[in-house]
């Protein structure tokens, strides 16, 4: 009888070394087995997918076999290895081992989405909305119920997201994306309020903020932004008008169609800078952080008006004649692209107090977007200049900020643009 229970167990453990060794052979056979694919090919793993559903899901598609021994071998060697949502490159050749060690090392194929300087917040949805891989969940959604989804609840989202590369991954929804992007600016902000100099006027970041995307749509040409923050800061000293005429098109929302006329300058909107005292009540742009550099360390000087060349940059002028002069020589010359700068002119009766003369906004408006104008559906912007590619259209007399000084002479008319040609935002 001994000798029977000890053949039993002999036979048994031959028998388990045998199913031992052939479960090895199997699962070495199904780990070494090539992908049956004849080109590149992308394997989503949607959220919440596990190892052993992918494994039946490929098996099915005829790219894999022996799904349940590859099961087996996840489960016993790869249990606490997470299977990361994405897309996994496959490539002819690859054996399902070295997909596998795509998944450990979490090795998945990332998109990117590029968000440009000088751009609104249409712009930027408008982009969101063309990106296929994200998973789009804002549409339909007005821009309040978009901040309000991101957690910033009565937050106006212009210029609150910071320009940049973001990479994605499939399955991400555009609402982590553009968390990214508004924590991202915080970051910068807060680190560049940090090294202002001690002389700015502003009591808070979010004023700096508006002053950058001043600067951001003003000027494509990088050592002048320290240059136009210090004209906007010395006329805001002296009580002169800002007249910046990116914040009129800003205000004229979709009616804006490339032409600047003296009628958009007299018509009274929250961002007409050329009527209203100090800065617009919010930004009108995203802005990089150059620009927001360059707004809370502005450049010491004496200049208080620029005019455009008409190839993205600008002469810097201390008084009207020369500024006049500045005018008249690059009116003359000016190309069908030009832009013309903000002119000069005193706030109205303003009063001696530098926080009386202009207001500031005090913090990031706690209201509706829809309480203020509509913002411009704009193109991208093309090339590195945030210049307008229109003419101004009948452009305004500049007037003297002292009543003894005669208005600039009238430019002629620049010629009609081409309907065709990209502009850049405004």
């Amino acid at each position: 009888m001994r000798r029977k229970l000890l053949l039993l167990l002999e036979t048994g453990l031959v028998l388990a070394g045998l199913c031992l060794g052939a479960s090895a052979w199997k699962i070495h056979s199904a780990l070494e087995q090539p992908l049956n694919i004849t080109r590149e090919e992308l394997l989503e793993v949607p959220k919440g997918t596990t190892p052993t559903r992918t494994f039946y899901r490929l098996e099915a598609d005829g790219v894999i076999k022996d799904a349940f021994w590859l099961r087996v071998y996840w489960r016993f060697n790869l249990a606490r290895q997470p299977l990361h949502k994405g897309e996994y490159r496959m490539q002819p050749g690859m054996t399902v081992e070295g997909l596998i060690d795509l998944w450990k090392r979490g090795e998945i194929v990332q998109y990117s989405l590029t968000l440009v300087e000088g751009w609104n917040f249409h712009q930027v949805r408008q982009a969101l909305g063309k990106e296929e891989k994200l998973e789009q969940t804002l549409e339909g959604l007005s821009d309040s119920q978009v901040m309000e989804k991101l957690g910033h609840d009565g937050i106006f989202p212009e210029g609150r997201f910071f320009p940049d590369t973001y990479r994605y991954v499939r399955g991400m929804t555009d609402v982590e994306l553009l968390k990214k992007a508004y924590d991202r600016l915080d970051e910068v902000l807060a680190k560049e309020w940090g090294q202002r100099s001690a002389d700015v006027p502003y009591t808070e970041p979010y004023q700096a903020l508006i002053m950058a995307s001043l600067v951001e749509k003003e000027t494509g040409v990088p050592q002048e932004r320290g240059q136009i923050a210090g004209v906007f800061v010395r006329r805001m000293e002296m009580g002169m008008l800002l007249q910046t005429d990116p914040t009129v098109i800003y205000g004229l929302g979709d009616r804006y169609n490339g032409k600047l006329t003296r009628a958009h300058l007299r018509e009274a909107t929250p961002y007409n800078t050329y009527m209203i005292s100090g800065l617009p009540p919010t930004p009108i742009a995203m802005v990089g952080r150059e620009a927001i550099h360059a707004a809370l360390n502005p450049v010491a000087g004496n200049s208080l008006y620029f005019v455009a060349r008409g190839d993205g940059s600008h002469v810097f002028s201390d008084d009207l004649d020369a500024h006049n002069n500045a005018v008249r020589e690059f009116q003359l010359k000016r190309r069908a692209d030009y832009r013309s700068s903000p002119g000069p002119a005193t706030a109205p009766e303003a009063p001696d107090a530098l926080d009386e003369q202009m207001p500031i906004p005090a913090a990031s408006p706690n209201i509706a977007p829809e309480a203020l104008e509509p913002v411009p559906p704009q193109e991208p912007a093309q090339g590195a200049s945030p210049e307008s590619s229109a003419p101004v259209d009948e452009p305004p007399q500049q007037s003297s900020p002292e009543p003894a000084q005669q208005p600039a002479e009238e430019p002629a008319a620049a010629p009609e643009p081409d309907a065709t040609a990209p502009r850049s935002p405004q």
